[in-house]
């Protein structure tokens, strides 16, 4: 049994008559990128945190990505909840705040990403495993105790952006069992070629956002919300989700 959330985007979504870049750039920037992983990935393993987020930050500049940011900072110990659209929003989330991901066992094989997701102490899920969801969740409740804050994408799945799915519960439940702030974050991309949908591979993905001439990425966080001792974890996913919506009209405004 697979446990795998279904998203109804696909190609269709993405508009297209996004401007390009200049012969050879994106060429340029694959092959920067490269060498910018490859000199990280030395130095992250002895300087930890701020190296981490220096090389998340150095992969999006050289992407030709610029980072907008808006709202309250996570404090540490804070499970960070955020749509999903992109494998960029792991890189995203990363040059922010320091945290530990929560993500499909399958990204740990990407080359790069699954690397960058290993370094931040990714919490791996086995979606073919569903009896091992409450250890993941007890994993992602010790890491909050213990002061990390651990980023989480409750959709289960990516959207294109316009297009979103509900927050499911569990990871909420180690919020609730560690006492921890949640902080419901919105990424937005400022062209739909970002999104990573459908058919979609990782190779193809970089290579069509780094022959974008530019390209802009808003986070938006939400102020905290605190549970309550005994909460509910899906009213808790609902609040967090409506939460996204207000962050998604702060950010039309």
């Amino acid at each position: 049994m697979i446990w795998q959330p279904v998203s109804g985007c696909g190609d269709r979504c993405r508009v297209g008559g996004d401007e390009q870049a200049a012969p050879g750039t994106a060429t340029l920037r694959l092959v920067t990128l490269a060498g910018v992983l490859l000199g990280g990935f030395l130095l992250v393993p002895l300087l930890r945190g701020a190296a981490l987020r220096g090389l998340a930050r150095a992969m999006l500049a050289v992407l030709g990505v610029r980072l907008v940011r808006c709202g309250p900072a996570p404090r540490p110990g804070s499970l960070l909840v955020a749509n999903h659209v992109s494998w960029l929003d792991v890189v995203v989330l990363l040059a922010v705040t320091p945290a530990r991901l929560v993500a499909k066992g399958e990204v740990g094989g990407w080359p790069g990403i699954g690397a960058l997701a290993g370094l931040s102490g990714a919490i791996f899920l086995d979606r073919s495993r569903p009896k091992r969801l409450p250890a993941t969740v007890a994993e992602v409740t010790a890491a909050l105790r213990g002061g990390r804050s651990v980023a989480v994408f409750p959709e289960g799945t990516t959207f294109c952006g316009p297009e979103r799915g509900r927050f499911r519960p569990a990871m909420f439940q180690a919020a609730i069992d560690a006492g921890a702030p949640v902080v419901p974050a919105w990424i937005s991309y400022g062209s739909t070629a970002a999104a990573f949908i459908g058919d979609d591979t990782l190779w193809a993905s970089v290579r069509r956002v780094s022959a974008l001439r530019s390209l802009t990425v808003t986070l938006v966080t939400a102020p905290a919300l605190r549970p309550a001792p005994g909460a509910d974890r899906r009213t808790l996913a609902r609040a967090a989700h409506a939460s996204l919506g207000v962050a998604g009209y702060r950010l039309a405004a």
